[in-house]
């Protein structure tokens, strides 16, 4: 540890040196070979420290993404929580809970059950729909399609509806869904064409990008972003957490 604690004096004063003294002041190459061959020599035989330097990078870094997106968060709050996006539960409910989410990505669709009890056991929740199709073209699809049923007040039955089927989706499987949940899939056709559907779904895409979700599902409360199918007792608890701080 002292040979470690000289190098590493060494190494502080070498870069000092190279910021502050003359050229010919500095350390000589052997001066700086012998640094070299001290912090070479304890790092082979002491290779933990080099894992414990990985973990701590990782954990600073990871600090910092979450910093980031608290920050994106707060600045996105609008188009995130008061957006026109589809949602379900009360206008002012005391806590909205936001989802991004994909109708082919099999972690959203294990989410399903946990959003549909938070809607039965949580009275003042909001959850807003943020539909960002990463996965397929067949999920372009059917983001168009559950988008296009708002217009016919079904919504939320075409997304329960979708994110419950098993299988592969295409085009035909998401109107045959459309018509088993009472839509009328003529109308659903031609309101898929919308460019104003197109132009919601690049906005969602732009606003993931800016807060960093990097996949689905992910979820936002309060200023945290929370990645993947958590599960209802992390919801539950984000949830409950929110609710005191407000």
């Amino acid at each position: 540890m002292r040979r470690m604690t000289m190098a590493l004096g060494l190494c502080v004063a070498l870069s000092m040196a190279a910021a502050t003294a003359p050229a010919q002041a500095q350390f000589s190459g052997e001066e700086e070979q012998a640094i070299r061959d001290i912090v070479r020599e304890y790092l082979i035989d002491n290779p933990e420290v080099l894992v414990e330097a990985l973990q701590e990078y990782q954990a600073r870094q990871q600090i910092a993404e979450a910093e980031r997106q608290q920050e994106n968060v707060a600045r996105m709050s609008a188009a995130l929580f008061d957006s026109d996006a589809p949602s379900w539960g009360p206008a002012d409910a005391e806590v909205v809970l936001v989802e991004f989410f994909d109708y082919n990505c099999g972690y959203c669709k294990r989410s399903l059950p946990d959003i549909q009890a938070l809607m039965e056991t949580q009275d003042n929740l909001r959850i807003v729909f943020m539909e960002i199709p990463i996965l397929a073209p067949s999920s372009d699809v059917a983001a168009r399609a559950a988008l296009a049923a708002r217009d016919q007040g079904l919504y939320i039955e075409m997304h329960n509806a979708l994110m419950s089927h098993r299988g592969e989706l295409s085009e035909t499987v998401i109107l045959q869904i459309a018509g088993d949940v009472g839509l009328d899939v003529e109308q659903l056709r031609q309101d898929m064409q919308s460019p104003d559907l197109a132009a919601e779904i690049s906005a969602n895409l732009d606003l993931a990008e800016a807060i960093g979700v990097r996949g689905t599902p992910a979820f936002v409360i309060g200023d945290r972003v929370i990645p993947g199918a958590v599960g209802l007792a992390a919801l539950e608890d984000a949830i409950a957490q929110e609710m005191e701080g407000s």
